[in-house]
């Protein structure tokens, strides 16, 4: 499909192929998960992503360290279980999303190491983390200042540097530091966004949710002008919001 005519249609209307198989990247140990009495609560995560089907080892073993609760707003803790298999809120009607869809998505993207990674919606900053702690230059945009903040600092304290995080429009992508090897976005548009597939690199890839009220996550490749299109499970984001 030419990329002109794919940027004029809707989620609902991608025509389908198959996208092809990279090796995963060696992960970089975040910080030592603190003993703080979730040891228990991760390794049944990480059990229940091994029986959803989450093969790679590396995620896996990333977010068997990362301390998940911790990327949570302190006020909104209490009001789930970080481990569970479910989204939790972090305020501002925002969420961090199923441990499930953070390791499927990353699993898609495949992650190579030294990679550079664009990701829209930072929200809490643990997939930003995830993606520096499997060895990717992690480049992540938040529209929302307060959970921009959050989440540098909730990556800085996982001693994770590869990570800048901007508060700004994620339509807009960020044209400085591209082209990018992969591009995740954690929020839905109710389509592809063209200014982000412009600044994917030739053979690069894009993993995003699409539509308003029906969703599904779309992995795309781009070869020159054209673009190889997955459509994938059906999901449930927070709608992608523009600048103002």
């Amino acid at each position: 499909m030419i990329l002109q005519d794919f940027l004029m249609l809707s989620g609902a209307a991608i025509a389908l192929c198959c996208i092809g198989a990279c090796q995963a990247a060696e992960p970089i140990d975040p910080a030592p998960a603190p003993h703080d009495g979730y040891a228990e609560s991760r390794a049944r995560m990480i059990r229940q992503l091994r029986d959803y089907g989450i093969k790679n080892q590396q995620i896996l073993n990333v977010m068997a360290r990362l301390p998940r609760h911790l990327f949570i707003p302190a006020a909104m803790r209490d009001r789930s279980d970080p481990y569970g298999d479910h989204p939790c809120p972090i305020g501002h009607n925002q969420t961090i999303s199923q441990p499930y869809i953070v390791a499927y998505m990353t699993e898609k993207l495949e992650i190579q190491p030294d990679e550079k990674i664009l990701e829209i919606g930072t929200g809490s900053g643990y997939q930003a983390a995830i993606l520096a702690a499997l060895g990717a230059q992690v480049f992540s945009i938040e529209i929302i200042p307060e959970l921009a903040e959050h989440a540098r600092t909730a990556v800085k304290d996982q001693s994770l540097s590869d990570v800048q995080i901007l508060t700004g429009d994620g339509y807009q992508g960020w044209p400085e530091h591209a082209p990018f090897d992969a591009i995740i976005v954690t929020c839905a548009p109710e389509n592809i966004p063209p200014r982000l597939v412009e600044q994917l690199r030739d053979g690069g890839r894009m993993i995003v949710p699409v539509g308003r009220y029906s969703q599904r996550l779309v992995l795309l490749r781009k070869r020159g002008s054209q673009l190889e299109i997955t459509e994938d499970l059906p999901v449930r984001f927070v709608p992608m919001v523009p600048g103002s």
